[in-house]
């Protein structure tokens, strides 16, 4: 059981506050409600490119590093689809530092045509290095666009197009900002050897007096239900063939999410799963196959990937894929193998949030998702799903028109 205090300052931001004597550390996770999901189709990669503006100085901080540095402390964030996450990691009894350094990046960064001209530079960088010019680098560009018709997971957080961050004026940037980097649409959690009442008198003073901005709501194209199989056949200069498959599945609070969760770790969780022991260890036909769905808040997708066994026909190695999902969707799984994945996944649930950072960063989640106590009832929900409930939602699923196969060629 996670236990934490919550409050909400009259700006609109979300303060919630995680008390742990145990450890000399303190955390403070900034969560803003914006990922790639909220960009302008023609202008994405935004709120990755802000992931990188954050750290190039606000109104007041021209170096955010140096004095988080000085105070014992270090940072990192991530974007995703979803989300944009901020965080500080330090000596509790610094925490004032980060509450000063994140609170005036909230209340403005720099803005200015040399940090937008290094920061785009840099993105621009990273796409060419990761997605351009890598092998398979394009794989979930090509894939996310045949998965997706009109919902905005269709691009990834990096952006649909290198020139959508190339052509990014300082004018749309900050209108990004002002739009969606406020108290309204932000989630502060606090956690480690703090007091709440302490937090609260650095929440109001540091936070307190940012302008509130509008409430951000969303409304975003609805993915229609697929009707018909999709497929890509692509030859390009790689290794090895590979096969790559995607299946619509629901969103992150609907019990079907919690079924895929637990599908997926049956398929595919590492070497003990389905697909492995039938298709890399037995059969030979893959040299490495994994089954995962993305956690994503939408609804979102399960997806299998593999790269075959050099010489291995691509439509052979296909059919052996297929014919381990006709077993999950016709027969029951067993209730001993059911309960080694919820057992499993009870341990890694528990083993993620075993330091503060985790446990920080876990709160926000689910403070985003509606409700942070959903923390501690998370695992309730997967005990809850029954070997029926497999079968039921394998087959919904894993129907054929529901199914995007990309199989990726070697030129050799």
């Amino acid at each position: 059981m996670i236990h934490y205090n919550r409050f909400v300052l009259d700006n609109g931001l979300r303060v919630l506050v995680h008390e742990d004597t145990a450890t000399p550390m303190a955390v403070l996770n900034v969560m803003y409600d914006v990922g790639a999901r909220d960009e302008n189709p023609a202008q994405t990669g935004f709120a990755h490119l802000f992931e990188h503006l954050m750290f190039g100085g606000s109104i007041n901080i021209k170096d955010y590093d140096e004095p988080l540095q000085r105070a014992g402390g270090e940072n990192n964030a991530y974007t995703t689809n979803d989300l944009t996450n901020y965080y500080c990691q330090l000596p509790a009894q610094n925490i004032e530092t980060a509450f000063w350094l994140e609170s005036d990046r909230m209340l403005s960064l720099a803005f200015s045509k040399k940090s937008l001209e290094v920061q785009r530079k840099v993105v621009c960088e990273e796409f060419k290095e990761h997605y351009i010019n890598q092998p398979y680098g394009d794989v979930w560009h090509k894939m996310r666009a045949l998965t997706y018709t009109v919902h905005p997971y269709r691009w990834m957080t990096i952006g649909q197009e290198l020139s959508h961050v190339e052509n990014a004026q300082l004018d749309d940037v900050k209108n990004f900002f002002f739009k969606h980097y406020r108290p309204i649409n932000a989630i502060v959690v606090v956690a480690g050897n703090v007091k709440t009442e302490d937090v609260k008198r650095l929440a109001e003073k540091w936070f307190g007096n940012i302008p509130m901005g509008e409430k951000y709501v969303r409304q975003l194209p609805q993915e229609p239900a697929q009707t018909n199989a999709r497929r890509l056949e692509v030859i390009a200069d790689v290794p090895l063939d590979a096969i790559y498959k995607t299946w619509h599945m629901g969103p992150r609070l609907d019990k079907g999410y919690y079924a895929a969760e637990i599908i997926t770790e049956i398929l595919g969780g590492g070497a003990s799963s389905r697909l492995y022991q039938a298709l890399v260890k037995e059969k030979q036909l893959f040299s490495n196959i994994e089954c995962y769905q993305f956690g994503s808040i939408d609804p979102g997708i399960v997806t299998i990937e593999g790269k075959l066994v050099k010489g291995i026909n691509p439509s052979t190695a296909e059919a052996a894929i297929e014919e381990e999902l006709d077993k999950i969707k016709s027969t029951l799984v067993s209730e001993q193998e059911l309960q080694k994945v919820k057992n499993k996944t009870e341990s890694l649930i528990t083993f993620e949030d075993m330091t503060i950072l985790s446990r920080a960063g876990s709160l926000a989640n689910y403070e985003l998702l509606g409700n942070a106590n959903l923390m501690n009832e998370e695992m309730g929900r997967y005990q809850a799903i029954t070997t029926k409930e497999i079968l039921q939602y394998s087959q919904q699923i894993f129907d054929v028109n529901n199914s995007n196969t990309m199989v990726y060629c070697s030129k050799n």
